[in-house]
């Protein structure tokens, strides 16, 4: 039974039952999208404005949703921290229709722990869609924004497998909004794209940033691809895998086809037969993405 509806039972005032009935009603479907998932109520504040809604606390377990587990990808690399396991994690934040700011409970939650403190939390660990590359496989990574997450510890690991033995080059693709405001782990990525590190054109490599919003027009990960096609392609014949990471709307496609355009434009065929390798390389597992909302 759908929560409105129950709670039109448990409720004293007359218009609060109305108003509640009409929600649950065919005509109300509309008007509930709008007063419920577009503002994204939670059940406390929907409870808090129909306050004479007395429901038995038995009823609430029983209808209230559990909270939904987040998965994120682990960015680092046990080489690097033994027994550790870090996270990379957006704080969600953004402002409803109604100009009611929201946070996002996951997220904020761990952005208020004190990092002095030792808190317990239940974790599960699962086998990601980006498989660990070995030393000797060329790389190509493009994650803007949290998507640098799980190149974070690629980047780890084949720094430190470098010291005991030669490894294959990396050349990563990141993006963010603003130098000052969001370039996660600044400070690691020019490390490494230095003086013959893992990330550095002396190495085969390369480390690229786009700024989207640094400038009055927009530039994103797919513009510095296509300013590097020749390094790209190059490595794609030294047999490389692709790595793409980050949000799920536009840019995995948008990746997709930069890729189509590069491998066009470098090998000299046209864009259908550009997609049939790129298909062919998918097949291969070569090609990975890990993307999400």
């Amino acid at each position: 039974m759908d929560f409105i509806q129950v709670m039109s039972y448990f409720a004293k005032a007359q218009h609060e039952r109305e108003r509640l009935q009409y929600f649950a009603s065919p005509e109300g479907r509309e008007d509930l999208y709008q007063y419920n998932q577009k503002e994204r109520r939670t059940v406390l504040e929907v409870l808090q404005d129909f306050p004479s809604v007395q429901m038995p606390f038995e009823w609430l377990v029983q209808l209230v949703p559990p909270m939904k587990t987040r998965a994120f990808s682990v960015s680092s690399s046990l080489l690097a921290h033994p027994n550790q396991v870090h996270l990379t994690v957006s704080v969600v934040s953004w402002m409803t229709p109604y100009k009611r700011k929201r946070n996002g409970l996951c997220s904020t939650w761990l952005a208020g722990l004190d990092p002095q403190l030792s808190i317990y939390i239940p974790a599960w660990f699962h086998e990601g869609s980006l498989p660990r590359p070995p030393p000797s496989l060329p790389l190509i990574l493009v994650g803007p924004g949290t998507g640098c997450a799980p190149f974070r510890g690629f980047v780890e690991e084949r720094a430190i497998q470098s010291l005991s033995g030669p490894t294959a080059p990396i050349i990563f693709f990141f993006g963010c909004r603003n130098e000052e405001s969001d370039y996660l782990y600044k400070e690691l990525w020019l490390h490494h794209s230095q003086n013959e590190g893992v990330l550095s054109e002396a190495k085969g490599g390369g480390f690229y940033v786009a700024f989207s919003r640094d400038q009055p027009q927009k530039v994103y990960v797919q513009h510095k691809m296509l300013e590097q096609s020749q390094r790209i392609w190059n490595l794609l014949v030294a047999k490389a895998s692709i790595y793409v990471a980050g949000s799920s709307t536009k840019m995995p496609s948008d990746v997709w086809s930069t890729f189509e355009e590069i491998v066009s434009r470098e090998g000299g065929i046209s864009r259908d037969f550009a997609a049939i390798w790129l298909k062919a390389l998918n097949r291969e597992g070569k090609y990975h993405v890990e993307a999400w909302s």
